[in-house]
């Protein structure tokens, strides 16, 4: 008898459950942080997002999959970047690894290949002649990569990259930035599928902003 109420109580409050998580409230200081002073968006006219990684980072890893489907669910509206993070010169080398990446057209495959070298394969990406073999064995020319690697645009990004993580006064990685207002980390929201709950819910928060702003105008 008890074994079928305990049962039929966990039928009863599965769905309570559920709701109640769902309709939680994310608390600034709590859940997230304000950052101050606010740091200048692309596009003013759009909510920004910006995951802050590092492709040696385990946790960043195993939160690639979750941030790549939840991308798919963003509204026009939104955009996305990431931005590695350069605490030192083997980071410094990983930023640019990115970058070079993009600049060559090849970051959506490139992407996952190069968290796999150093999550799964145990390559420590810690020189330039690993990283263009990386590039090369998947299909980059030698001439291109070296190319990009070297260029300006690829070392301004990775400058902008450390300026933009000291600014949001990240202290380790994922860490995601919505609108260059808040600062999302593991610790306060508590899971990776927290960060983008509270995600969520601040994309909400400055989209209404952004149509109030509209609408006074």
């Amino acid at each position: 008898m008890l074994k079928r109420f305990l049962a039929l109580a966990l039928i009863v409050l599965a769905p309570l459950a559920i709701a109640a998580e769902d309709a939680q409230t994310w608390e600034e200081g709590t859940h997230y942080d304000l950052i101050t002073p606010v740091i200048r968006t692309a596009d003013p006219t759009k909510v920004e997002v910006v995951e802050f990684f590092w492709y040696g980072c385990g946790h960043c890893y195993t939160f690639e999959p979750l941030v790549s489907r939840w991308k798919e669910t963003l509204g026009d509206d939104v955009t996305f970047q990431g931005s590695p993070a350069v605490w030192n010169k083997p980071m410094e080398l990983h930023a640019a690894m990115y970058y070079t990446a993009d600049v060559l057209g090849v970051l959506d495959s490139m992407h996952t290949v190069m968290f796999q070298a150093m999550n799964v394969d145990g390559k420590r990406l810690a020189s330039e002649a690993e990283i263009r073999k990386l590039f090369t064995d998947n299909g980059v020319s030698a001439e291109d990569f070296d190319k990009a690697f070297a260029s300006f645009g690829v070392s301004s990004q990775v400058r902008q990259a450390n300026s933009r993580a000291r600014a949001a006064k990240i202290t380790g990685t994922p860490e995601m930035m919505v609108n260059g207002k808040y600062r999302i980390s593991i610790r306060k929201a508590g899971s990776q599928a927290n960060m983008l709950k509270v995600a969520d819910f601040l994309i909400a928060k400055e989209r209404s902003a952004l149509a109030a702003s509209a609408g006074a105008s």
